[in-house]
């Protein structure tokens, strides 16, 4: 169970002042309209090649800084919080970065990644459960880990289930999910019923009444009388 190495990412960027429907005109030019906001700094309108910044979204993951170079100042550290795309295209029409700081701690959502073959798998053709797809932990920005990997390979009996307990968390890293949750699990492998057996029905439509049993009356057919006796 390991983290990612995390790698310093610059994206440099300009002020913006086409606002509103407008930006249709930026996105024609190769510029992605973007904004920057935070806790201690004022929202701040900002646009960004679409190039530079597709090639950033490929490469930093969610809780990796990306720091923004605008107008030669101070380079300023920020998560990718929002990125709006085009539903059909998938072109990105908008992003939102998170200003930090680099002294403060965050609470960042930290995926999890199964790795290896669980061996009651293959041994009891279980089932392997996804409980969990990722943790919610705390640390200074450049502590958060980019995801965690969380090794299977113990899991060699059926019910056997790893929690989050399980997981152990590097230096300075405080975990807030629950430890009790379940990240994986291994359950019994699914047993098909048994087809279901039809009773036999009792009389078959349209055969003939036992020998000596009276035959009833059509419907609506007249009884026939009684004879008298002399």
């Amino acid at each position: 169970m390991v983290q990612a190495a995390k790698t310093r990412t610059e994206l440099k960027v300009a002020p913006r002042a086409v606002l509103g429907k407008k930006v249709k005109v930026l996105r024609r030019q190769g510029v992605t309209p973007a904004n920057i906001y935070g806790s201690h700094v004022e929202s701040q309108s900002i646009q960004v090649s679409t190039e530079e910044l597709r090639h950033v979204l490929k490469t930093a993951g969610r809780n990796d800084i990306v720091y923004l170079r605008l107008d030669g100042d101070e380079p300023r550290p920020t998560f990718v919080r929002d990125v709006q795309q085009n539903p059909v295209t998938d072109a990105i029409l908008h992003v939102d970065f998170l200003q930090i700081s680099l002294r403060e701690k965050v609470k960042a959502d930290v995926p999890l990644h199964l790795v290896g073959m669980a061996p009651a798998v293959d041994t009891y053709q279980g089932i392997l459960m996804h409980g969990l797809d990722h943790v919610t932990v705390e640390a200074l920005p450049t502590e958060v880990p980019s995801f965690i990997e969380v090794d299977v390979t113990t899991l060699a009996e059926i019910n056997q289930a790893l929690h989050v307990s399980d997981v152990p968390v590097p230096e300075g890293v405080t975990m807030l999910t629950d430890l009790e949750q379940v990240i994986a699990k291994v359950a019994p492998p699914a047993v098909e019923p048994e087809p279901e057996v039809e009773e036999e029905e009792e009389a078959v439509e349209g055969e003939a009444p036992e020998e000596g049993a009276e035959e009833a009356p059509a419907e609506g057919a007249p009884e026939p009388a009684e004879s008298e006796s002399e």
